[in-house]
């Protein structure tokens, strides 16, 4: 019953939306229910005001309970005002008085008090859907709040992805509101496959995975996937179940959120804005555009108001750095005790390369211009770049000299026109030896 309309050129407007929304709305048995939507954190962006005062609008009055888990993955809880932030909601006085049935939640994915284990995804069905790349069982918890709720609806955009081809649908599920060790595997998958061969990819391994954990919640399952460009201009809104309103927005991601060079550059001055706090979500200014740096080139990630790695992971990261794949698989003994996801995410900033003979050869050099000090960006193996000497306008519209700047980085994709990575092989010989 997918319902939804999408257009590259154009965009939806708000009558639109609340139309799309109301006829949607109505196929379903919603009547009485108990409802939980699920929404992302401010790193990512979208009109989520606009479809939260949709969907109270069009529900309140319908459903028993309206309430609202934010999707943090591992990142930190938003705080009240930050929440209020993200729903467009001014004040806890409008909270009162406009929207009094709506309730708040954050994810917490450490907290094992808040986690249910909700099944097994088997070492033979893992190995069958990682082509033989991951050879264990993975225990599969999530946000027992779920439970609590008769229907449970996901609301948030899709973009071109580095660990799963693209985000959107059961994504919001693993690692949304799951625990880490879900969290964990599919990460260190899609690292094993590496960020440039599979972001933007279409149906993953990792997809899949994902897909099969969403298929031990038993719960009737909503989905409100977004195509969103430039913050809030909605290019496509696709209702019905996770996977078909996510397949529905991949297919349209895929038309408005990738930017086609035809030859690679060999400098790339990446502005990453302030929704994105930290290099653990900075580092998206790199995935994005890595497949588009020539071999041996540079990609400057810049962004003077990150001051940290990690605000939840830093201290294990700054002990292990940045490293490509090869630098982990063929010293895994040494690295089994760090969790899969903080060596995927270190492997997706330094970008491909080999490790051959103790000798690490990244393809191109990644340099932070931040409010990261010198010291610490040479100590995590990264380059360094005093973000005062940068002055964006000596960047601009130089593509004829091999250098690009990209003023709003993170979102949008950048390929080659002729890319050796979108067509090469997803599966590697690289398996997690000792896993």
């Amino acid at each position: 019953m997918l319902a939804g309309a999408g257009n590259r050129e154009k965009l939806l407007t708000e009558r639109q939306v609340v139309d799309l929304c109301r006829e949607a709305f109505m196929r379903y048995s919603l009547d009485g229910k108990s409802l939980l939507v699920i929404i992302p954190d401010n790193s990512r962006s979208g009109p989520i005001d606009l479809l939260f005062r949709t969907l109270y609008d069009l529900l309140a009055d319908r459903v028993s309970r309206l309430d609202f888990l934010i999707a943090l993955g591992t990142h930190p809880p938003l705080t009240q005002e930050a929440i209020y932030r993200r729903v467009g909601i001014e004040n806890a006085s409008v909270h009162h008085n406009d929207y009094p049935k709506a309730r708040f939640f954050n994810h917490h994915w450490k907290d094992p008090d808040q986690l249910k284990l909700v099944g097994t995804i088997s070492r033979e069905e893992v190995l069958r859907l990682s082509n033989g790349l991951l050879d264990r069982e993975i225990p599969v918890t999530i946000n027992k709040m779920v439970y609590d709720y008769d229907t449970v609806m996901i609301l948030g955009p899709t973009f071109p992805h580095e660990v799963v081809g693209f985000s959107g649908g059961n994504k919001y599920f693993f690692p949304g509101i799951s625990g880490q060790e879900i969290i964990d595997a599919f990460h260190w998958l899609g690292a094993l496959i590496t960020s440039a061969r599979i972001i933007g990819a279409g149906y993953t391994p990792v997809r899949e995975i994902v897909d099969t954990a969403a298929k031990f919640l038993t719960m009737e399952k909503l989905c409100i996937s977004l195509v969103v460009k430039d913050q809030s201009d909605l290019h496509g809104m696709y209702i019905g179940s996770p996977e078909e309103a996510w397949q529905a927005a991949a297919d349209l991601s895929a038309k408005v959120h990738v930017v086609y060079a035809d030859k690679p550059y060999h400098r790339v001055l990446s502005r990453v804005p302030e929704m994105y706090e930290d290099l653990w979500t900075g580092g998206k200014g790199m995935y994005k555009l890595e497949p588009v740096v020539a071999d041996g080139g540079e990609l400057i990630i810049y962004g003077p108001h990150i001051k940290e790695v990690s605000v939840t992971h830093g201290e294990i990261l700054e002990q292990i750095g940045y490293h490509v794949r090869d630098f982990f698989v063929k010293q895994m003994d040494k690295y089994l005790h760090i969790p899969g996801g903080l060596l995927a995410h270190s492997t997706h900033v330094k970008g491909m390369g080999n490790y051959e003979s103790g000798v690490e050869t990244p393809r191109i050099t990644v340099t932070l211009a931040t409010g990261i000090p010198e010291d610490k960006c040479r100590q995590i193996n990264l380059g360094y770049l005093d973000p005062a000497s940068i002055r964006t306008e000596e960047w601009e519209n130089r593509e004829d000299e091999g250098i690009l700047y990209v003023p709003k980085a993170g979102e949008m994709l950048y390929r080659l026109k002729e890319d050796p990575f979108r067509n090469s092989q997803q599966t590697t010989d690289q398996h997690e030896p000792g896993v």
